[in-house]
């Protein structure tokens, strides 16, 4: 199962039309100890997205992060957080599909 945290609707859409099974949460904590996940994707612009992080890796749960290109402290804060992937926007976006395939 793959699920996500994003408020924004058009990355909804766009997550929902490459992963039509998708289930998304309310809040970020949601993410943590949900049952069957095997894949996380994160919007790091939303709120306490980064403080979910480390629980989110160290469960074991493959964690796909994305963000803004211009944030890169971001970028680099989730990647050390243990995200096995973090995209600019675009680039997830353009590589979806391949990303939750594996």
């Amino acid at each position: 199962m793959i699920a996500a945290y994003t408020r924004d609707l058009m990355d909804r859409s766009k997550i929902q039309s490459a992963a039509p099974d998708v289930k998304f949460v309310a809040q970020p904590e949601a993410l943590v100890g949900l049952a069957g996940v095997e894949v996380v994707i994160v919007d790091l612009a939303q709120r306490g997205v980064m403080e979910v992080l480390p629980r989110l890796t160290a469960s074991g749960v493959r964690v796909v992060a994305y963000g803004s290109h211009v944030d890169t402290a971001m970028l680099d804060a989730a990647r050390a957080a243990g995200c096995a992937e973090v995209l600019p926007r675009s680039k997830f976006f353009r590589d979806i599909a391949g990303l939750l395939a594996g």
